[in-house]
């Protein structure tokens, strides 16, 4: 009699006790107050008694995610995953972090599956085009950014990810014809202008695209990106005192602008404005050390000066670094995403 006394009293205790259910729900509520560390502790007494159990993994796992503790978060949203494949949250919160944690293409998996179950999701698109791109997979960013696009023709932001997705891949047609799309559809606009102009240029049509150039830069004085690529193409042309001043107005918008420095430097060089000219390229290497550019400029500017020995020297620099640092004069080459996943 009293051995049923006892297994009916454990069983009436345990009866009482919450289960994964109600523990998960009250660490939400203290999720809500922000009692967080109270939460925590609640989701993970909840999943000792139901190793499986989605919506705890889930919170916890988003818990750690919107506290920057990637490599817990991962573990919790991976399972996740596994008790719900089919939500979509799970596998674009798990992406993110994947990413977060450099782990690329894993994260990009995750994406994919999120997209299937969502397959009209914008913001998932536009993030795994941006992300392909990273990953230099330009033929999957260019895909992605397209279907973007076609499913909203009249957002600018959706070309401009195009474009450069088209850009990066190669294809000079596709970017083009969506600048010109974009320019049509929003005349007024300086990015717009800039990456007709500048799409124009690239296919070496250069009268063309300098109205287009022009009125980016009057439509958005502060945009550096067309002063640039107006003085590029001033410089191309041996025109390097008008260039200046359009050089001038990219790098007063963007003070790192690393290029437009070097091209600066370059055009003052050809007109024999050397003390200016190393000036600039002394305020380039103070910005970025690691580019070899600045260097061969000097070498061969001291060259010019007569003076061999500070001449060879900034050449050894400039070998040393783009030995280093081969990417930053290398183009980019794309690569297909592995095993067609």
């Amino acid at each position: 009699m009293k051995v049923w006394i006892t297994i009916f009293a454990a069983a009436l205790l345990s009866a009482q006790l919450p289960g994964p259910a109600a523990l998960s729900d009250a660490a939400q509520q203290l999720a809500t107050d922000k009692r967080f560390a109270e939460a925590e502790k609640l989701w993970h007494r909840a999943l000792e008694l139901s190793p499986g159990f989605f919506p705890a993994l889930f919170n916890l796992g988003y818990l750690y995610f919107s506290q920057e503790r990637f490599a817990e978060a991962e573990p919790c949203l991976s399972r996740a995953a596994e008790a719900d494949p089919k939500d979509f949250n799970t596998r674009y919160i798990l992406g993110a972090t994947l990413a977060r944690l450099g782990r690329t293409e894993d994260a990009l998996r995750q994406w994919r599956a999120a997209l299937k179950i969502n397959p009209g999701n914008l913001r998932l698109m536009q993030v795994m085009s941006v992300e392909y791109s990273k990953g230099r997979y330009f033929r999957e960013a260019a895909e992605i950014a397209a279907r973007a696009l076609d499913q909203k023709p009249d957002d600018p932001n959706l070309y401009f990810l195009a474009i450069k997705a088209y850009q990066d891949a190669g294809d000079s047609a596709a970017a083009l014809q969506a600048a010109r799309r974009v320019v049509d559809m929003f005349p007024q606009a300086a990015r717009a202008n800039f990456e007709y102009g500048f799409h124009l240029q690239k296919l070496g049509r250069i009268e063309a695209s300098l109205p287009y150039l022009k009125k980016a830069m009057a439509a958005d004085p502060a945009y550096e990106e067309p002063f640039f690529f107006y003085g590029d193409l001033l410089v191309k042309q041996g025109r390097h005192q008008e260039a200046i001043a359009y050089l001038r107005s990219a790098i007063k918008n963007r003070h790192d602008y690393i290029p437009a420095r070097v091209l600066l430097a370059r055009a003052l060089i050809n007109l024999s404005q050397w003390p200016e000219a190393i000036e600039e390229l002394a305020t380039t290497i103070r910005l970025d050390p690691k580019h070899p550019q600045p260097h061969l400029l000097l070498s061969q500017l001291y060259f010019r000066m007569g003076d061999e020995a500070r001449a060879r020297n900034e050449k050894e620099i400039s070998l040393r670094l783009r030995r280093e640092n081969p990417s930053l004069l290398e183009a980019v080459q794309g690569r297909p995403f592995p095993n067609g996943q």
